[in-house]
């Protein structure tokens, strides 16, 4: 396993980033946000058990960001708080910009490819892990 140190600058949108870093190494190995730290001009997430995302206005920091990356997509998980340090967590949206800087470490682990499909008992994009042409769960 290795890890990527990664800085994203003001305005990108944090979600899209990543996952272009993913799509950018589709025949690569599986990846893993481990770490994440930083600040955003506004939040987008997606509480537990709801159907869309909730956004807030103002500046944010983030408390911890983590998940996985595939060339099909992003699972990430995130915890922020506001000026006032009321916290809130959830699933990662798109639209939750980088205010002054956020800073990621990355894991790739070599022998291993991530999917998502369609699982059929949640209805939802599940992560799909193979090694060396056999899957694995």
């Amino acid at each position: 396993m290795s890890f990527t140190p990664m800085r994203l600058s003001p305005g990108v949108d944090l979600r899209r980033t990543l996952e272009q870093h993913a799509a950018d190494r589709a025949d690569g190995p599986a990846l893993f946000v481990v770490a994440g730290i930083g600040s955003l001009d506004g939040a987008v997430l997606r509480l537990a058990a709801a159907e869309q995302a909730t956004r807030w206005t103002g500046p944010f920091e983030i408390l911890s960001l983590s998940g996985s990356l595939s060339s099909q997509g992003a699972h990430l998980h995130m915890s922020v708080a506001d000026a006032q340090g009321r916290v809130w967590g959830g699933h990662v949206g798109y639209g939750n910009a980088v205010r002054t800087t956020v800073e990621l470490v990355v894991a790739e682990m070599a022998g291993w490819r991530l999917g998502r499909e369609v699982d059929g008992q949640t209805g939802y994009l599940e992560l799909t892990i193979s090694a060396q042409g056999r899957t694995a769960g």
